[in-house]
């Protein structure tokens, strides 16, 4: 726990500075760098690495996905990257098929899924960036996520009796998950009510409300999602950048959910109205 603390007590300061007082395109290059390395990290999980030619297509197309949002292009730079990195996936599965750095259709579908659709989501938050007060949006996914998930630790530490889902994240609690839950949601309000204070924008605490909801709730899914990989192949955590938290890949895979939900629900039912 020692080592998570103070991971987390550098590196969040740090993740605002960035986010709320730097440049769209230094965040955009941060966001990139998460999207690559957690790529990496997943490719690396499911025993994909035999093959370093699929590491690096899906790295690369990890990199392009969140540029090409920065430059209001998601949409053909996501079709683009997808279409080549299903092609080049694909042929090197073909020649490879019946040797012995064969790939099975796990693997390739992996590297698709780590190179194009994981970045098309985190990509949300260069979406967020580039709205008008973009660092204020962006704030969202990153208090959701991170609230919920530290709320759900600490509370199941400290309180924790019953096991939620042992089968794919044995130290996850009933009323980790409950509590949560509950300061995700306590937390986003208390970000409208500095809104409130700090700005002139109209603050909509019911959308808000709305928003802890579905953010605390897929943090958690999203959280289970990629501990059900770690299961599956065995693995205590994606890699090691992080001490306490384990890779990349352990400290975002919540956001890969939360993200495109902050940025989707400030598209049909905005909580901060810009005066």
């Amino acid at each position: 726990m020692k080592n998570r603390v103070i991971v987390a007590a550098i590196y969040i300061p740090v993740m605002f500075i960035i986010m709320f007082f730097l440049p769209a395109y230094i965040f955009t290059a941060l966001t990139a760098i998460i999207c690559a390395v957690s790529a990496y990290e997943l490719q690396r999980a499911i025993g994909a690495r035999r093959n370093d030619r699929i590491s690096i297509y899906t790295v690369f197309s990890a990199v392009l996905i969140p540029v090409g949002t920065y430059f209001d292009l998601t949409a053909p730079v996501f079709m683009g990257v997808l279409l080549l990195l299903i092609s080049l996936v694909f042929a090197e599965t073909i020649a490879a098929f019946g040797t012995k750095r064969a790939i099975t259709f796990t693997q390739s579908l992996t590297a698709v899924f780590g190179g194009a659709i994981i970045p098309f989501l985190l990509s949300s938050l260069v979406g967020l960036k580039n709205m008008p007060e973009g660092r204020l949006f962006v704030l969202l996914p990153v208090i959701s996520a991170f609230i919920t998930d530290g709320g759900a630790y600490f509370i199941g530490v400290f309180f924790g009796k019953r096991k939620a889902f042992p089968n794919v994240s044995p130290n996850k609690t009933v009323e980790g998950c409950v509590g949560g839950l509950a300061i995700g949601v306590a937390g986003m309000l208390i970000y409208g009510v500095i809104l409130a204070f700090a700005t002139s924008h109209t603050i909509y605490f019911h959308a808000l409300i709305l928003y802890g909801i579905i953010g605390a709730v897929l943090t958690e899914l999203g959280d289970l999602a990629f501990s059900l990989i770690k299961r599956e192949f065995e693995i205590k955590d994606y890699g090691r950048l992080l001490p306490g938290h384990g890779g990349m890949l352990d400290r975002f895979d919540s956001m890969v959910f939360t993200a495109p939900a902050m940025l989707l629900l400030m598209t049909i039912l905005p909580a901060i109205i810009i005066e």
